[in-house]
């Protein structure tokens, strides 16, 4: 199995057009993701994937978790943790940023969350219904 960084899922997914380097790194990530053999994801790497897609390239929440269904579609991919990474992606297609998401959905088992980010997760976690609740420390 061969563990994927940040850069290879940036080199198959985004084009970098007129980059000749761009160009040849995602023929090579291409190679390597459609070659069938057992490749494997992180969290981590999820996590900077995502801001990279959403906060340099400007990629929309819809189309963040349309790249983020395929790469968990693809049969030969095992997703650390696929079960929080499937109910994350689920919590941000529903307004979370995945970020928080992820980390919500790694607290399932936990009766709470506490966090300092009303406005952009606690009141949306809230008005979402999602179990643990999340609380702003007062």
């Amino acid at each position: 199995m061969i563990g994927l960084d940040t850069n290879i899922l940036a080199r198959y997914y985004i084009a970098d057009a007129g980059d000749a380097e761009a160009s040849r790194q995602h023929e090579l990530a291409r190679r390597l993701i459609e070659s069938g053999q057992p490749l494997m994801v992180c969290k981590t790497v999820l996590l900077e994937f995502e801001w990279l897609m959403r906060g340099y390239y400007g990629f929309s929440a819809a189309e963040v978790a349309t790249v983020m269904a395929h790469l968990c579609a693809l049969p030969n991919m095992l997703i650390e943790d696929r079960d929080t990474v499937t109910q994350a992606l689920s919590h941000c297609t529903a307004g979370l940023e995945f970020a928080d998401a992820l980390h919500h959905a790694s607290y399932r088992g936990c009766r709470g969350m506490a966090s300092f980010d009303d406005r952009k997760f606690a009141r949306r976690a809230k008005r979402l219904g999602l179990m643990p609740a999340v609380v702003v420390p007062k």
